[in-house]
């Protein structure tokens, strides 16, 4: 599957992409790539340069966007559409007992700490003094 991403061509502390269009197997680092499609400033955002009408004509041959290069191009007015959220999702902290074992106890020690009524009680109460 083809896509367009990222690859980075800049030096040390100094990053500056290009916008290629490769193969989905392909390495970002791997330097094969079908055609250059722009370049992408980092550092200074307002600086960065497009082929517009190329990169309309392979979204609608059907080739996938990175995340990345999707907001890019939807803050620059290349493509309309809503931003996706490119961080990594974060996930649950493991503990040492499953979520499904704490709420068992816990309705357990919920049981034993309202005592029932017993029978002496109950006794004791109907009886008039």
């Amino acid at each position: 599957m083809l896509m367009i991403r990222l690859q980075r061509v800049g030096r040390k502390h100094e990053p500056v992409f290009r916008l290629v269009l490769t193969d989905s197997k392909n390495g970002p680092k791997s330097g094969k790539f079908l055609e250059i499609l722009g370049s992408f400033d980092a550092r200074k955002g307002d600086k960065a340069e497009f082929k517009n009408d190329r990169v309309k004509h392979w979204i609608e041959k059907g080739v996938q966007l990175s995340n990345t290069v999707h907001n890019i191009l939807v803050d620059k007015k290349v493509i309309d559409g809503k931003k996706i959220n490119a961080l990594p999702k974060r996930t649950a902290l493991v503990s040492e007992k499953p979520a499904a074992d704490a709420t068992i106890e816990s309705k357990e020690e919920a049981k034993i700490e309202t005592p029932a009524p017993t029978e002496e009680k109950v006794v004791a109460e109907e009886t008039p003094v």
